[in-house]
């Protein structure tokens, strides 16, 4: 059985998990995902898989960042990476308070999309992450030119903060404080189930 680290259900679309990450065992699945053209932002589209093992070995050995897997229905559809901002090159864009912590977020490729999944996904990952006590605001730094990312992120409360400079891109500093979460969404943060 699959070591569950948080579920939810959502009404029209059913049950969503998030997992811990296993880089070996899920090292192939996500080199598809990773590379995919709809992943491009992720810059990872040239890595071979063992690169991609590699990179999510480093996160698991990290004390700062950690990497896990959304289910849909008990199947793997989306990527999750919570990280300490303050540790990370945004944290030299913008001043870091306590309680903040760094998001990324990728849904996997599909052939058969379905209607309201993307913001179905990312409003259990924002709640997953309101669920630690200590979070009040999470951030995200995706890159300007996203513009698909940044109306999702509007849609489950993210504030744009400012364009900032990255190392490797210009990127759209968006800011998600606990109460705007729960107003665009009506869904508290306390009542999701942790196992």
């Amino acid at each position: 059985m699959i070591n569950t680290s948080y579920r939810r259900t959502d009404a029209r679309l059913g049950e969503f998990a998030i997992r811990p990450l296993d880089p070996d065992a899920d090292g192939a699945l996500l080199h598809s995902w990773v590379t995919h053209p709809k992943a491009s932002f992720w810059e990872m589209k040239d890595l071979d898989v063992a690169a991609v093992v590699g990179h999510y070995r480093a996160i698991a050995d990290s004390t700062s960042h950690e990497a896990m897997i959304g289910l849909h229905n008990g199947q793997p559809t989306f990527l999750l990476e919570r990280y300490d901002p303050a540790a990370a090159p945004v944290g030299k864009t913008y001043t870091v308070q306590p309680g903040d912590i760094g998001m990324h977020f990728l849904v996997a490729p599909t052939d058969a999309p379905i209607s309201g999944f993307t913001r179905a996904a990312i409003a259990t990952v924002m709640a997953f992450l309101f669920t630690e006590p200590s979070v009040r605001r999470v951030v995200v730094e995706p890159d300007v030119r996203n513009a698909a990312v940044h109306a999702l992120n509007a849609t489950v409360g993210f504030r744009v903060a400012g364009t900032v400079a990255m190392p490797t891109k210009r990127a759209l500093l968006s800011i998600c404080g606990r109460e705007h979460f729960e107003a665009a969404t009506s869904a508290p943060t306390h009542s999701e189930s942790r196992s």
